[in-house]
């Protein structure tokens, strides 16, 4: 017996094939990490110079943003630290995800 290969033919296509577009994503890991960081390096920056230059203090701004800091102790200190961290993950976490959810879904759309 004598096996036969049957070859179909495929249509031919016109064109070159492109390659999909992959959507862009934000991970959000990093841009918690980056934002926490930063904002509690900015913490920092403020309450070193509302130490260096007492006269043009910020932390009366802060009361309202952190709840339980107080001007100055080292808890406190810790704690707006530890806010301002939070702060960032928080921003992270919100715009990082509705980056990539709409980023997925209107990501590919045709722009004109």
């Amino acid at each position: 017996m004598r096996e036969t290969a049957i070859e179909f033919e495929q249509p031919a296509r016109l064109g070159t094939p492109l390659p999909a577009a992959r959507v862009s994503r934000v991970p959000v890991l990093a841009l918690g990490m980056a934002l926490g960081t930063f904002l509690a390096l900015t913490f920092v920056l403020c309450v070193l110079f509302d130490l260096w230059f007492p006269a043009q203090a910020m932390n009366p701004v802060w009361a309202p943003l952190l709840p339980g800091f107080t001007w100055i102790s080292w808890g406190s200190f810790f704690l707006g630290l530890a806010e301002t961290f939070a702060y960032g993950w928080y921003v992270a976490l919100i715009f990082g995800s509705l980056y990539n959810f709409f980023a997925a879904r209107f990501g590919n759309a045709v722009r004109s």
